[in-house]
């Protein structure tokens, strides 16, 4: 790209010097046309002054020689100041050709002093020009070159496995927020923000393990409720990413349960508040029906209102986090589709094991 710029600044120098040549020899043709013509018009006086006196009108001849002399003086031209060359009827005013070259001595060119201002600014336009383009082009490189830790990959391809769960929606309003088709990532930034991806995590403080960290006897709790068909592992990350998309699903739909008398127990779920519903949906409108918890009468569609909600997810789902946190994982959720955005870089920075 430098190299176009210097073609078209050279190009420009050698076609704005070409005219300011042009424009000087013009001139000098022009003065010269100027001086030559005031000679002829000096010499015409000349020869009129050299005419002998009996040339003179009969008057002129009757004069006495003070009266000749007096008149004879009235048609002088003035005394000669350019070197020789008089110039009739001129007076004391100079040619305007000497006034043009002393213009010129004194102010220099106009015409090239504008072509150098002009010059100059066309340099300036394509030099800010050439800047803001480098600009422009090192934040796409960068944003383009920013990705997801590798793991998160290895994450996604398990919860493909993981979703293929026919009991992953929650009972019995069948919500399936986690493993919805915009909204599945979810489950690995849950993972992400939990245990870095690590399916072999375990915190010796809360008792949670795996890749989705939860207490065994919850996840054992949900895992039954799956329908395995065999042990649950919560170091595999597949029963992991199981277990906690049916718990996502719960949280934000509800469950009903069967109490110790057998009657139904209505657990609500996040969409069960209007309040909620209306900052998902933009409507508080709710579905209410005998034996299953109220949902939002509308889906949640606008990723703003997915952010929202599972933010929301993720305070349940982590009991003591934080709003900052909460906000984090909306964040990323927002922007899981653009991992150079600069605030989710600064997220990542934060993470256990970022370099």
């Amino acid at each position: 790209m430098s190299q176009d710029i210097e073609s078209f600044n050279d190009e420009d120098d050698e076609w704005l010097s070409e005219l300011e040549t042009r424009a000087i020899d013009l001139e000098k043709d022009l003065f010269d046309w100027r001086e030559s013509r005031s000679r002829e018009l000096s010499e015409s006086v000349y020869r009129r002054e050299a005419v002998p006196r009996s040339g003179l009108r009969p008057a002129e001849d009757s004069m006495s020689p003070e009266q000749a002399d007096s008149r004879t003086s009235a048609l002088r031209v003035a005394p000669r100041t350019d070197g020789g060359h008089g110039r009739a009827g001129t007076g004391a005013h100079p040619h305007p050709a000497e006034e043009r070259t002393r213009a010129l001595i004194d102010h220099g060119r106009r015409s090239a002093d504008r072509a150098r201002r002009s010059r100059g600014r066309k340099i300036t336009i394509v030099t800010a020009a050439a800047i803001a383009i480098v600009t422009v082009l090192v934040l796409v490189v960068f944003r383009n070159s920013a990705s997801w830790p590798p793991s998160v990959a290895t994450v996604q391809g398990e919860i493909t496995t993981a979703c293929q769960n026919p009991n992953i929606a929650s009972e019995p309003g069948q919500v399936n927020f986690a493993c919805g088709k915009t909204t599945s990532q979810i489950l690995w930034i849950f993972a992400l923000m939990t245990s870095t991806d690590n399916p072999n995590y375990t915190d010796s403080k809360t008792g949670r393990e795996g890749l989705e960290p939860i207490t065994a006897t919850q996840g054992g709790e949900v895992a039954w409720s799956l329908d395995l068909h065999h042990p649950y592992n919560p170091y595999d990350p597949v029963d992991s990413i199981a277990v906690a998309a049916r718990a996502i699903n719960n949280i934000v739909g509800g469950a009903t349960l069967t109490n110790a008398k057998g009657s139904p127990a209505v657990q609500p779920g996040l969409e069960s508040s209007p309040a909620n519903c209306q900052q998902y949906t933009g409507s508080s409108a709710v579905i209410s029906r005998a034996g299953f918890p109220n949902v939002c009468a509308q889906a949640v569609t606008s990723t703003a209102g997915q952010a929202a909600l599972a933010a929301d997810v993720y305070q349940e789902w982590v009991v003591g986090a934080t709003a900052a946190t909460a906000k984090d994982v909306s964040v990323l959720f927002e922007n899981a589709n653009d991992p150079g955005n600069p605030d989710v870089q600064a997220i990542l920075r934060t993470l256990p094991g970022a370099g």
